[in-house]
């Protein structure tokens, strides 16, 4: 007992004592000099002694550890090898950190970091699995950026999850893992799927439910309608949001009654989602209400569209969806018009409006000075329908001055229309503004434009930077644009750029040494596009050798170290991402 008393003592004394000499070293030692001054010695080296006394005693203190049991084999990763070559290349721009500021000068290095979210979805395409030496740096660098968190996480593949179990730093990979990285059972498996349900955590039952709704949507809402009338509404919530994916027509009835539920919050999502289905019982009522309120007004000189908002919300209304309460600034009345137009069919307008194509019924004037509630209404209903027509009617001609066309009241919501529009449809709108409008104001609208750019759409960025440059402004005034176009402009068009690397004479209303900063920002995207082919040719499958010894026509092979191009030559095309990022945009827009 007292041996006990004692170690407990000497353990005591010696926490203290460190606690002391911690203490000690913040303060500094002129403030309190260290207790142990009998060597004579300075007292910082007296103080470092201690130190080393100190963990010395403190390490030979430790008592073993508990034998834990040694965590389970990694498991295999299936898919092919990544190409030596693109190993390199990844290694490469994973440990570059620098991150490239959005403002300022940059010089003439390509950022790295901006092309690793190409190079991951590149690598993805092609199905390789991540070399397991670079899956720590990997998981590094998607927790410091939670926009390559899930093209990180699929490159990296199952054994990124085993890491995160085993290092608290990585624990992300597991949140953002459907069912945090627990396994799904099969589908077919109605026992499994139905106890997992039913006992699961969940983050596992809405893993499950998306899983199902992409491949079984109807065995998916079954699921969901047996246990909905228990459900916590906040989790009613995150559940109902999962019928976004393959929303049909068969899910109207469960809608339906979802319309009618305790939460606000649910049955405005439900009201959303059924709107969204043109055929619905709800876009039917939603018709009624709207075509009620507008007009074809044939009194004046000319027709023109008649608006009468609605003077109450009804309980009818709101169990469809309308919120009764406008937000701070804006009237009941327009309020209401806005979600009933908002929600109604797009169809209904031409029998209404006399027959009429939507570009005609926008261009009629609205009397009373409702146009602009209208057309945004009519916007927002064109986003949510997806409907091309009444997309490219409210974006009227990409020339148009100001507003940009007779609905769209602003960037995003111009951004949001083109989304509806084909790709090709797309980028020529947007070619067609910035041939028009120049850059300031065309970030948001390429940032929707696939990737790589159509040849219209980059020749016309191009032009509008050179433009600029000869105007004798700064580039990093267009930094944004620039950094976007280093990702998405066309590989190929590296050599129509070698004109612009010149440093221009100044003129003399230009900013002082705005041609030099222009030289070099051109030379950083030539050297970003030569980059991005060679990263091409790096991840580019390794064709069968032929017989004569060499690849086969267009294949690329090791050789030396280097990869070597078979016949064609020039630059090949990029292979970069073809789906974006953010909630709300198309999947082949860039991020």
């Amino acid at each position: 007992m007292n041996g006990t008393t004692s170690t407990d003592g000497a353990t005591a004394a010696a926490a203290s004592s460190w606690e002391d000499l911690v203490t000690t070293a913040l303060l500094g030692t002129d403030r309190r000099p260290p207790a142990d001054r009998g060597s004579g010695r300075q007292a910082p080296l007296a103080l470092l002694d201690e130190a080393a006394m100190a963990t010395v005693r403190r390490r030979a203190g430790l008592r073993p550890a508990r034998v834990t049991r040694r965590p389970e084999r990694a498991p295999e990763d299936p898919r092919p090898v990544l190409p030596a070559a693109a190993a390199r290349r990844l290694a490469t721009l994973l440990a570059d950190r620098s991150g490239g500021g959005t403002g300022g000068r940059r010089g003439s290095s390509p950022d790295l970091m901006e092309l690793l979210p190409q190079w991951l979805a590149a690598a993805n395409a092609h199905g390789y699995a991540a070399p397991p030496q670079a899956l720590p740096a990997l998981l590094d660098a998607a927790r410091g950026r939670t926009d390559l968190r899930p093209a990180a996480l699929e490159f990296a593949g199952p054994r990124a999850l085993w890491l995160a179990r085993l290092n608290a730093d990585w624990r992300f990979a597991l949140r953002a893992t459907p069912g945090r990285g627990a396994a799904l059972p099969d589908p077919k498996d109605a026992e499994a799927v139905l106890r997992l349900w039913q006992e699961g955590l969940f983050a596992e039952r809405v893993a499950l439910l998306g899983v199902l709704r992409a491949g079984t949507p109807e065995l998916a809402r079954e699921l969901l309608a047996s246990t909905w009338a228990t459900e916590r509404a906040e989790d009613r919530l995150m559940f109902l949001d999962s019928l976004r994916t393959g929303l049909s027509a068969a899910d109207e009835a469960f809608l339906e009654q979802a319309l009618a539920d305790r939460s606000r919050n649910v049955r405005t999502t439900a009201a959303e989602l059924l709107s969204a289905l043109p055929a619905s019982a709800l876009a039917a009522r939603m018709a009624v209400r709207a075509a009620a309120c507008v007009a074809l007004d044939r009194t004046g000189n000319a027709p023109a569209i008649a608006v009468e908002a609605p003077f109450e919300c009804d309980s009818g209304m709101e169990r469809d969806g309308v919120a009764a309460t406008p937000p701070a600034g804006r009237g009941e009345r327009s309020w209401w018009l806005g979600q009933l137009v908002e929600a109604a069919p797009l169809g209904v307008w031409r029998e209404r409006l006399g027959g009429r194509t939507a570009r005609e019924i926008v261009a009629l004037p609205v009397t009373d000075g409702w146009q602009g509630e209208l057309h945004a209404a009519w916007c927002r209903a064109a986003v949510r329908q997806r409907d091309a027509e009444w997309s490219r009617a409210l974006l009227g001609s990409p020339s148009a001055p100001e507003a940009g066309g007779p609905g769209a009241v602003s960037l995003a919501e111009r951004a949001k229309l083109l989304a509806a529009l084909e790709p090709a449809e797309r980028a020529g709108w947007v070619a067609g503004f910035i041939a028009t409008h120049g850059l300031s104001e065309a970030f948001q609208l390429l940032g929707v434009c696939a990737v790589p750019w159509a040849a219209p759409l980059g020749r016309a960025v191009v032009d509008a930077l050179n433009i600029a440059r000869d105007a004798g402004s700064y580039p990093w005034s267009f930094s944004g644009v620039m950094g976007l176009t280093e990702r998405c402009l066309e590989p190929a068009e590296a050599g129509r750029l070698e004109a612009l690397l010149a440093i221009p004479d100044e003129r003399e209303d230009a900013a002082p040494g705005a041609g030099g900063y222009w030289a070099e920002a051109f030379q950083r995207l030539v050297t970003t596009l030569r980059l991005r082919a060679e990263m091409a040719r790096e991840l580019a499958p390794v064709s069968p050798v032929s017989p004569s010894g060499g690849a086969a026509c267009g294949g690329v092979r090791e050789h030396g170290g280097q990869a070597c191009r078979a016949s064609g030559g020039g630059v090949p095309e990029d292979t970069g991402p073809r789906s974006p990022q953010p909630p709300a945009q198309p999947p082949e827009a860039a991020g």
